[in-house]
């Protein structure tokens, strides 16, 4: 295993579990800190720079979650020189490109008892 896999698996798992708390209701600001040793520190509504905030408590990976005004689950996040932004689609923007992507399928013949209509694509106006 790299070492860059715990570090986008970490912020993967800390976007899961914030869009899931959004689902509840709104997410407040929080920092994830953790240590060399594994040890996971949180401190809610740090002002501090993640990267000041990870040197002061000497973490080895930091995260930050909060939400945006246009309600997206936003996750940042540094292992050493590394970074990493983890955001989510604004919710009127996820539903376009749900209801615009799905193909349409229309019949090109109609089958007669016992047989199966070939399906194609539909055009696209």
């Amino acid at each position: 295993m790299s070492r860059n896999e715990p570090f986008a698996q970490n912020a993967a798992n800390l976007l899961d579990a914030a869009q899931t708390a959004a689902a509840q209701g709104a997410v407040t600001g929080f920092s994830v800190l953790i240590g060399g040793d594994g040890a996971i520190r949180m401190i809610a509504e740090s002002d501090w720079p993640l990267a000041s905030l990870q040197a002061h408590h000497g973490a080895r990976m930091a995260f930050r979650v909060g939400q945006t005004a246009d309600q997206r689950i936003r996750v940042e996040g540094r292992d050493g020189s590394r970074t990493c932004l983890f955001e989510t689609a604004k919710p009127s923007g996820a539903a376009r490109v749900l209801l615009t992507n799905s193909p349409c399928y229309a019949a090109t013949t109609y089958p007669r008892p016992g047989e199966t209509a070939l399906l194609l694509p539909a055009a696209w106006d």
